[in-house]
């Protein structure tokens, strides 16, 4: 359905992760995938959905001089918002163990931002989901980090994977959203062009 919208467009998908990806095919969209390095930091002044926007924004930035006319480049962020800070993914198998204990048994947000920038704008969005963990045992955690090994996620965990199916006891909000990509806003923006 898209696809017929967007035949005089070409979608640039700036994203390695595996599950955008995936996204992208399932709303049926022919895209390219494009990646370039970017060091994922943000002014520590910034706070809540301004740091997703803001690495949503970064990503872009490589990308700019060389977008043609028919482009549509979509580049992304999710971060976990959670006690006044955001997490990131998790250094080490100590540092994801210190995240998910930092989540169980209290509600934290998950915020991904999404930029769309084409020759002529620029256009970010963002969602906010609000993820509520039971009592995790450390047990449960040791469990999770050693055989889904999530050290490429923000907050230590992807919902989608062992740890959400049997710790995640409230969600309020896009599940997709805190999988990565808020498709309901994304599918939204892309019929309007």
């Amino acid at each position: 359905m898209l696809n017929e919208k967007l035949k005089n467009h070409h979608i640039i998908l700036a994203s390695g992760s595996p599950r955008r990806q995936q996204f992208f095919k399932e709303l049926g969209l022919n895209f390219e995938i494009r990646l370039k390095p970017i060091k994922e930091e943000f002014p520590s002044r910034l706070k809540h959905f301004e740091i997703s926007d803001y690495l949503a924004q970064l990503k872009a930035i490589p990308f700019k001089n060389e977008l043609k006319e028919p482009d549509i480049l979509i580049t992304s962020d999710t971060i976990v918002w959670h006690q006044g800070k955001a997490l990131g993914k998790p250094l080490d198998e100590m540092d994801a163990f210190a995240m998910l204990k930092s989540l169980s048994n209290v509600t934290h947000e998950v915020i991904t931002s999404v930029c769309f920038t084409t020759t002529k704008f620029e256009k970010t969005l963002n969602d906010t989901t609000r993820v509520t963990f039971k009592n995790l045992t450390d047990q449960e955690i040791d469990y999770y980090i050693k055989t889904c090994k999530p050290f490429d996620k923000a907050g230590a965990y992807g919902i989608q994977e062992w740890i959400g199916q049997i710790g995640v006891a409230k969600l309020e909000g896009s599940y997709f959203n805190v999988m990565g990509m808020p498709t309901h806003l994304v599918y939204q923006v892309l019929n309007s062009f």
